[in-house]
């Protein structure tokens, strides 16, 4: 029966249950392909233009199109954006999930559904709203191939009007998405206007959660961490970039080869960069190698199976000590495993990539800002080590939107490390390339062309002695290897220092990186609030680790290593890293199904081993 929704403006909801306001997780179930990614954006940014701090997660399928595909928004007014395990509020568009999304519910959660698919039978415990998509759509769009696309926008309009999400927000969000599209904006919003329309007049709210204006995203951006990462690149300098596509990764050269476009084509009209599709991973890697040797600035951007392919010439440019940055997009693995989802599965593996003795530096970042900053560390870093340095980035990151502070512009210079030139040259008269002079284990090099005759040096992956030439002396590959260890221990003191967040003589300590930052920042408070415990908190950001680290596990009792892979991978970094005595402190929190880490999965476990 139609009913007008009379908006509440007391402190309780339905039923008398207290109102829910900017706390929520809506999750949107559609099928690949269905033009739902622009819906569900629009959403994102009508709740994020009204103050409301947020994210995104889109949960999307490997194959084909017409397979499932989910969105999850939360909006949380403290501030917490990292995945919520319970869904609030389901739009559920997919008839072939459509039964497992209600039943995967908690009680009194709300479901918008295709009128067809009776939904409303399944369970009592539920609030269902029916809406019939087709005729609303069919009443607003008259050409029937796009009423596909143009459908999903529909229960945007719904899901505002349920949520008393201000439409002016909705049809400037819609402006933004399609705004070199006046056509399809104009569209898309009908749409929308209509499913708002039908709201208001046939479906009475009854449930308990609203969105509200608050002023807590003023001055920030929504990006993904690819975005971000292709941004950072471009400003530290990099003028080489080759790549092989593969997800999660594509993306992030994508949209650096449009930024490029705009930024660094110079005044002739000519680009002062390339960007290469190479036939596969290998030889992508190696045309790094090669750029970097001549004195380029230069990376590639990959997953975990291009990781693997990567191993021999990793070495090389360890070995050889070739500056180069790899971007390692992880996603879950052995194998293709699941390339749709999100791990931190690969830090082992590329910590020693390649055979031999090989240790190479990560960076880890947590965050866009740090996708954009970490690119020119990386590239500093590179250059002033004369190796590769990795960016151990992951799905979640660099996929889905976040919400941002606008990036500092930099204003450090580019390091580019002991490079001597031709003056330099003249004054010495020569140089060993693999000398150790300054006792930090990083030798000088040259760059290909200068113009001095002692300059040119050999370039190899075989056994060679301080001055380049080809040894197979055994003292001379033990000076070489132990020189190579002792510029990987000087680098604990230039990488990026962890962040620490200390309670009050906490006894428990947890140690995450990357985006289980997320999930730890919002357990610690549960922790405190519902178990009386106190945890400190310590984020990596880099290997090799720095001497805070060894100092955060000497100083506590316990420490909890939480981490999104099978194998406590780097809780056996730290193994190996730590004074024997220190190591039985660690257990694992280890977190493999492929979705983003939430909170409450720490919780119930570290409260769980703590015997709570």
């Amino acid at each position: 029966m139609a009913t007008t929704n009379v908006a509440r403006d007391d402190a309780t909801g339905h039923l008398g249950r207290p109102r829910i306001v900017n706390e929520m997780s809506i999750q949107v179930a559609t099928v690949n392909g269905s033009g739902s990614q622009s819906s569900n954006t629009v959403l994102l940014r009508a709740i994020f233009q009204m103050g409301v701090p947020v994210s995104g997660k889109n949960l999307f399928p490997s194959n084909i199109a017409g397979l499932p595909t989910w969105y999850t928004i939360r909006a949380n007014k403290d501030g917490y954006i990292g995945r919520k395990k319970e869904i609030d509020f389901l739009v559920a568009m997919n008839p072939e999930t459509a039964q497992d999304d209600v039943m995967s519910l908690d009680a009194g959660a709300s479901v918008v559904y295709d009128g067809p698919l009776a939904l409303d039978k399944l369970r009592s415990d539920l609030i269902f709203y029916s809406v019939p998509y087709d005729k609303l759509v069919a009443a607003v769009c008259p050409e029937a191939k796009l009423r596909k696309l143009v459908k999903n926008m529909v229960y945007v309009g719904v899901v505002a009007q349920l949520l008393t999400i201000d439409m002016a927000e909705v049809a400037k969000a819609i402006r933004k998405q399609f705004a070199t599209k006046a056509k399809a904006a104009n569209l898309n919003l009908a749409a929308a206007q209509a499913g708002f329309d039908y709201a208001k007049t046939n479906l009475e709210k009854r449930g308990v959660f609203y969105i509200e204006r608050m002023n807590k995203t003023a001055g920030k951006i929504i990006i993904d961490g690819n975005s971000a990462a292709a941004l950072g690149c471009m400003f530290a300098g990099c003028t080489v970039v080759t790549w092989y596509p593969i997800t999660p990764s594509s993306s992030l050269v994508e949209t650096m080869i449009e930024y490029m476009k705009e930024y660094r084509i110079g005044p002739d009209g000519k680009a002062t960069f390339a960007i290469v599709q190479a036939e596969d991973e290998l030889a992508a890697i190696g045309m790094v190698i090669g750029a970097g040797w001549a004195g380029a600035r230069s990376m590639t951007a990959t997953a975990g199976p291009g990781i693997s392919l990567m191993s021999e010439f990793a070495g090389l440019a360890y070995y050889a000590e070739v500056p180069g940055v790899v971007w390692d997009i992880q996603r879950v693995g052995p194998s293709t495993g699941l390339p749709t989802r999100t791990s931190q599965g690969d830090l082992l593996s590329t910590a020693f990539l390649s055979h031999g003795d090989t240790k190479h530096l990560l960076l880890i970042p947590c965050s866009v800002t740090e996708c954009f900053s970490m690119a020119q560390e990386a590239f500093n870093l590179a250059e002033q080590f004369q190796t590769l340095v990795f960016v151990m980035s992951d799905l979640d990151l660099g996929m889905n939107n976040w919400m941002s502070d606008p990036f500092e512009y930099p204003t450090t210079p580019i390091r580019r490390g002991k490079v001597l030139d031709k003056k330099d040259l003249e004054k010495l008269g020569g140089f060993a390339r693999y000398k150790d002079l300054d006792g930090d284990g990083v030798g000088y090099r040259t760059l290909p062309g200068t113009d001095h005759p002692a300059a040119s040096y050999f370039t190899r992956g075989s056994g060679h002695n301080e001055k380049s030439s080809y040894s197979e002396r055994p003292e001379d590959y033990e000076n070489n290897m132990e020189r190579l260890n002792r510029k990987f221990e000087t680098a604990r003191s230039f990488v990026p220092r962890p962040e620490i967040s200390k309670g009050t003589n906490a006894k428990i300590g947890i140690i995450a990186y990357g985006t289980s930052h997320w999930g730890v920042i919002e357990s610690r408070d549960q922790l405190r609030s519902e178990y009386g415990i106190e945890t400190d908190y310590l984020r990596l950001r880099a290997y090799p680790f720095t001497r805070e680290v060894h100092e955060f596990v000497e100083q506590h009792e316990r420490i909890y290593v939480v981490e999104q892979n099978r194998d406590a991978q780097m809780l056996s970094l730290l193994k190996l890293d730590l004074k024997p005595e220190l190591i039985a402190r660690l257990r694992s929190i280890a977190h493999i199904n492929g979705l983003p880490l939430d909170a409450r999965s720490v919780t119930d476990e570290l409260s769980n081993m703590e015997g709570k």
